[in-house]
């Protein structure tokens, strides 16, 4: 079976990412500050989470939109158990949560999600665009149900290290998104499941006569991508110290931004998670260059999109035949 490729284009992003930062350095003198970059750090490392399962899913030719409701919906599922843990009255009965064991339950409903939505995709041919479309307002209702619409807020201290605290001189979220590119990075790189994933996005019918489990492939990539949003939601939450309703509005577009610039290509079958980590740094310098830069919020939206177009159309320009 083909191994996968690295394509030489992952330098153009790294290059733009240069030019990015120099010009950034250049614009607002407040960029370049330890604190500021310390504060990028901490921002990029929840969209690499996200991003990180996007790679794969998009390596297989599809596409996950409800990222960012899984993201609002672990959160909750952590804050809500952490602080109220879950209580029958008829039953007087009250079963209290740790850290551990709210992470624990956070990251297992975003696991279920995800995998729902590859159920979905290869039990019933659902397209992947329409499935985690209805997965996105599946989890965001469930959100608002959970939560009935309010915060939930004053986790404690311990909790609020993932996102607050500090290791070794280096923001705990950094280390958490560090630890999920190595892993994420060798998974794909070294193992038969990583190259099978490579393989479908390649060619699907290719690698269903090879023997690749395709369906089998999908559920898991799926799966891992809420997994993923779910350590994001943790992260979002902690570092706020709660968990928002409308937490993850438009994550799923910083995202998919981050994987295309970062030079996976959305038909599937070429890309790397490395690229996927420069295209999350440069929408990372982007969104805090634009803001350090007084530019309108509303313009924000109008640049990040041109530059998702201009990505595509790069990508689109160097593969056609």
């Amino acid at each position: 079976m083909e191994r996968p490729k690295v394509d030489i284009a992952i330098l153009q992003p790294l290059v733009a990412l240069t030019l990015m930062m120099l010009a950034m350095t250049i614009l607002s003198e407040n960029f370049a500050t330890q604190d500021n970059l310390f504060n990028v750090a901490r921002q990029i490392s929840v969209n690499l989470c996200i991003s990180i399962g996007m790679t794969m899913v998009i390596l297989t030719g599809g596409i996950d939109l409800s990222v960012g409701s899984i993201l609002a919906f672990t959160g909750a599922i952590a804050a809500g158990l952490l602080k109220n843990g879950i209580e029958w009255e008829g039953a007087n009965l009250y079963i209290g949560f740790t850290i551990l064991g709210a992470t624990v339950a956070a990251l297992a409903s975003g696991a279920l999600m995800g995998w729902f939505n590859g159920w979905m995709i290869t039990r019933f041919k659902v397209p992947p665009f329409v499935a985690t479309l209805g997965m996105l307002t599946i989890a965001r209702g469930a959100t608002m149900l959970y939560t009935k619409g309010f915060p939930i807020t004053q986790l404690g201290d311990n909790f609020n290290y993932l996102g607050t605290g500090w290791f070794l001189g280096m923001p705990m979220p950094v280390w958490i998104s560090l630890a999920v590119i190595a892993i994420s990075a060798f998974f794909m790189r070294k193992t038969r499941t990583g190259r099978h994933i490579y393989a479908i996005g390649g060619n699907e019918r290719a690698a269903l006569l090879s023997g690749v489990d395709v369906k089998r492939v999908k559920v898991f990539v799926y799966t891992i991508a809420g997994v993923l949003s779910g350590v994001a939601g943790l992260l979002v939450t902690a570092r706020l110290d709660s968990a928002q309703p409308n937490a993850g509005l438009g994550y799923e577009l910083d995202s998919i931004a981050a994987v295309v610039i970062g030079g996976t290509s959305l038909s599937g079958g070429n890309g790397s998670i490395m690229g996927t980590v420069i295209g999350a740094v440069i929408i990372g310098v982007l969104n805090n260059g634009l803001v350090l830069m007084n530019v309108s919020p509303f313009w924000q939206q109008v640049i990040k999109g041109s530059v998702i177009l201009l990505a595509v159309i790069i990508d689109r320009s160097q593969r056609k035949d």
